[in-house]
């Protein structure tokens, strides 16, 4: 009997969880060659960093998919449905589709459980379900990006023949290293021998990581600041405008509909990427103008409501949080902005609050449905310890933290000042953004049929 979408979901989330970790190929190896390396049937494009990796994804699908050609992407994690993580031409796979991908895989998983030490894990299935959804399809190029770190993520069995490297930062530390020195060399294992790499601005002690490993595989690389840069960057009320020098050209007039200098980045590496992809000629300018002006990056300074405006950002490391504080201050013109914030309890929770603390004028803190989750009580106390008592509101559940957000934001807040009209941020998870998300975009995620 053909399994519904509930068993393949019921059948994934039996697996070890993304979370549970032992660093190896060996099974996710023994898989794609049992399935025929379906990976080996198409060129890769391939994304690790610590911020930035879904939204340079999607424009990097979208300017692909305007030069005529057909893609897979694989991201994670997802916001709503399993299904976003594998989309072909920019849509996430149907329920059907995605059940078609789960049993070409299934029986070759249990082949691998049962001949390796561990079994395959929920991660390692999604990745063999992309890769052979891709294959099947048949897809011109796949846009992949890692899940954790680089050299030892079950993506890294592509062989990409661009990877792109955006900016790296501290975060989940406990599995790639204390400094970004360690975190970079796990990221810059997807360079790949003769591949070309583009390489966002980083710190110095990641740089040299970074510039180590396209040495000693022989690639050829691209520098942020050096062979490509946002040379201009204007905000618009809907987004910004940006002059791009890239690889072969500079491109200008381009709107972005996404909002942040961060984004701005994200769309240089995009360019760089695909120029890179195409052997470095120069694109149609009018063509990246229109793919760059249908880019969309679900969960990412989105605004799913208005009146009072509540925006979602799945922000959930410092870095991260920092570049999206900022965008909010450019964008928006929020008095009061009014977070609402739920953390997984193995973040730097303290340090994301510091980074909330300037901005936001009151913070309701709550907690998303996941094991992870930071318990409301104990964010309650770190919160109070960064913004003050007075500033600080628990309510448990999301849905109810929502509408005292929404009434702060509408009465002021307690300073009774909303000259600017009041807007509510729900940030601090992937997970908290997703929930928020179904809440209050009840529409069906988009799929392919």
């Amino acid at each position: 009997m053909r399994p519904t979408y509930a068993d393949v979901e019921q059948a994934l989330l039996g697996r070890w969880p993304e979370t549970r970790l032992e660093p190896s190929l060996d099974r996710i190896r023994a898989l794609c060659s049992l399935m025929g390396d379906p990976q080996d049937a198409y060129p890769v494009i391939h994304l690790a960093g610590t911020n930035g990796k879904t939204s340079t994804s999607r424009m990097i699908d979208t300017l692909v998919r305007a030069l005529g050609l057909r893609t897979g992407r694989f991201t994670s994690p997802h916001l709503e449905q399993m299904t976003e993580r594998i989309s072909l031409d920019g849509v996430p796979l149907s329920h059907e589709l995605f059940v078609d991908a789960f049993a070409d895989v299934a029986a070759y998983a249990q082949i691998v459980d049962d001949s390796q030490p561990y079994p395959v894990s929920f991660f390692e299935m999604m990745v063999a379900m992309g890769y052979a959804a891709f294959a099947d399809a048949p897809v011109d190029v796949a846009v992949v990006e890692v899940g954790l770190g680089g050299s030892w993520d079950a993506t890294n069995v592509a062989s990409g023949q661009v990877a792109v490297i955006t900016p790296i930062a501290l975060d989940h530390t406990r599995f790639l290293g204390d400094t970004t020195g360690d975190i970079a060399h796990e990221k810059a294992g997807i360079i790949k021998a003769g591949a070309f790499a583009v390489v966002a601005e980083q710190d110095p002690d990641a740089a040299e990581v970074i510039m180590q490993r396209v040495v000693d595989v022989g690639a050829t690389v691209a520098r942020e600041g050096v062979d490509f840069a946002v040379t201009s960057r204007l905000p618009a009320m809907a987004g910004q405008m940006l002059t791009i020098q890239s690889l072969a050209a500079t491109y200008d007039e381009v709107f972005l509909p996404l909002h942040g200098p961060y984004q701005a980045h994200n769309a240089a590496y995009a360019l760089a990427a695909v120029e890179a992809f195409t052997g470095g000629k120069e694109l149609d300018a009018q063509l990246v103008r229109e793919a760059f002006g249908q880019v969309t990056s679900p969960g990412r300074l989105e605004v799913v409501r208005r009146s009072p405006a509540i925006v979602l950002d799945a922000a959930h490391n410092p870095h991260g949080a920092a570049a999206s504080m900022q965008a909010v201050q450019e964008a928006f013109g929020f008095s009061p902005l009014v977070g609402v914030v739920s953390i997984m309890a193995d973040k730097d929770v303290d340090e994301l609050l510091r980074v909330f603390e300037p901005v936001m004028a009151e913070v309701v803190c709550t907690q998303n449905a996941s094991s992870r989750a930071m318990p409301v009580d104990e964010l309650v106390d770190i919160a109070e310890g960064v913004f003050g008592a007075e500033r600080v509101h628990q309510v448990r559940r999301l849905d109810d933290a929502l509408e005292t957000a929404v009434a702060i934001a509408e009465s002021g807040g307690s300073s009774g000042d909303a000259i600017g009209g009041g807007g509510v941020l729900v940030t601090g998870s992937v997970v908290t953004v997703g929930e928020a998300r179904t809440l209050l975009r009840p529409e069906p995620v988009e799929e392919r049929r």
